[in-house]
């Protein structure tokens, strides 16, 4: 069965790289879906942000190109192509599904997460550039992603104001990375992109309300703060 892991992410990368191209373009979650519409949460980030995602597609495509010619026989790899497959293949099918369903769309955005966090604490140091940057990049963009989504059906759902709904899920995603950068202080990628995340949300929101400015700003110094920890700790020089 391990022989056939390198395979198995490569089909699931690949169904996952492609999907943007067999789905109808995605911009966020249509307002109208929700019994509050969302015209414009102050949890989502500026819609430049979102161009990260060319860099995770391609560095995911080059991560399971290697695992199939190059890394075949590595059970180091074995042990984070379990958890890929399982977030990339559901998660090939996310655009499709957050065109009509949010709540579908957003309890497959934690699955894939949780996979991918799994992925990130699974990697080996070594092989760091085409194995743990990728994922790392991939985990901490969905870390984010993830609960711009939970913030986003808070609202709609009328569980939250749109500003409390953005609090819960700026917070949520501040612990998880700061639960995941103690656990792997090696992965600048992964705080890398929840960086990136978190300053499109503070730029979507400037001239907007002083709380989410300065709950993002907050959030941003956390995330920031526990990086520059583990540059400074060593671990950061090390895996670079």
């Amino acid at each position: 069965m391990k022989q056939l892991l390198p395979t198995l992410t490569l089909l699931a990368t690949a169904a996952f790289v492609l999907s943007p191209y067999v789905t109808d373009p995605f911009s966020g979650f249509d307002p109208q879906r929700f019994p509050v519409p969302q015209l414009d949460p102050p949890v989502q980030p500026a819609g430049y942000a979102f161009a990260i995602w060319g860099i995770i597609y391609l560095w995911l495509a080059v991560f399971a190109v290697m695992g199939v010619y190059a890394r075949r026989q590595d059970a180091g790899w074995h042990r984070v192509q379990a958890p890929m497959i399982l977030s990339l293949g559901p998660g090939a099918l996310w655009l499709w599904i957050a065109g009509f369903s949010p709540i579908g769309a957003t309890v497959l955005i934690f699955w894939m997460l949780f996979f991918a966090v799994q992925a990130l604490l699974r990697a080996p140091s070594q092989d760091r550039w085409v194995l743990q940057a990728p994922i790392g990049l991939y985990a901490g963009w969905l870390t984010a992603a993830a609960h711009v989504s939970l913030g986003v059906s808070l609202g709609g759902y009328g569980l939250a104001s749109p500003l409390w709904a953005a609090i819960i899920a700026l917070a949520g995603a501040t612990a998880l990375a700061v639960w995941v950068l103690a656990r792997r202080p090696d992965s600048p990628d992964y705080s890398v992109a929840v960086i990136w995340a978190l300053i499109g949300v503070l730029v979507a929101n400037l001239g907007g309300a002083p709380v989410i400015l300065a709950v993002t700003a907050a959030a941003l110094l956390v995330v920031v703060g526990a990086a520059i920890r583990n540059l400074w700790a060593g671990h950061t020089k090390a895996a670079l």
